[in-house]
């Protein structure tokens, strides 16, 4: 027996007061389940993603400050000999043995907290440092999924500086 409403409509209450199993009951909660899932999953690829962009401008920072540093790399003896000038009579050159020496000596001395591999570095006019990194990013939320398909995300950066 069901209690009515006084304008006559059945509310769906049993006389101890709960309502009616149908068809729909319980569906409230799979549907809330699965937009909480949805909304952690959101989050984790969201922070995943902050991770590998913070790793990308870390990366860069240490190829714009190894160029840096590789643009005042020059052999001591050249600069004292000026053996080698530019076409236009600057009297500094840099090689790009020079300035692989640099690179890989400044990465060495200030890890950037990701192993990075020195993947170019170069002199191309004799007054500029041309560097590039690569790093392999590990995203945390994500390591399970990156280290199943290939270990994680590549990511690479490149940067030049002027000798003068």
């Amino acid at each position: 027996m069901s209690l009515a409403d006084p304008a006559g409509r059945d509310s769906g209450l049993r006389d101890s007061g709960q309502r009616d199993s149908g068809p729909e009951s319980g569906r409230i909660m799979l549907l809330t389940s699965a937009f909480v899932a949805f909304a952690l999953m959101l989050v984790g690829v969201v922070a995943s993603a902050s991770a590998v962009h913070l790793d990308r401008k870390t990366l860069y920072d240490v190829a714009d400050l190894a160029a840096a540093h590789a643009a005042s790399a020059m052999a001591p003896d050249a600069f004292y000999a000026g053996a080698g000038a530019p076409a236009d009579g600057a009297p500094l050159t840099l090689s790009d043995a020079d300035v692989r020496a640099a690179v890989e000596h400044y990465v060495a001395e200030h890890p950037p907290g990701l192993p990075v591999a020195v993947t170019g570095a170069s002199s191309p006019d004799g007054r500029s440092a041309r560097v590039t990194l690569a790093a392999v990013s590990r995203p945390p939320l994500l390591r399970w999924f990156t280290d199943a398909f290939g270990g994680g995300i590549t990511v690479s950066a490149s940067s030049t500086a002027r000798a003068w």
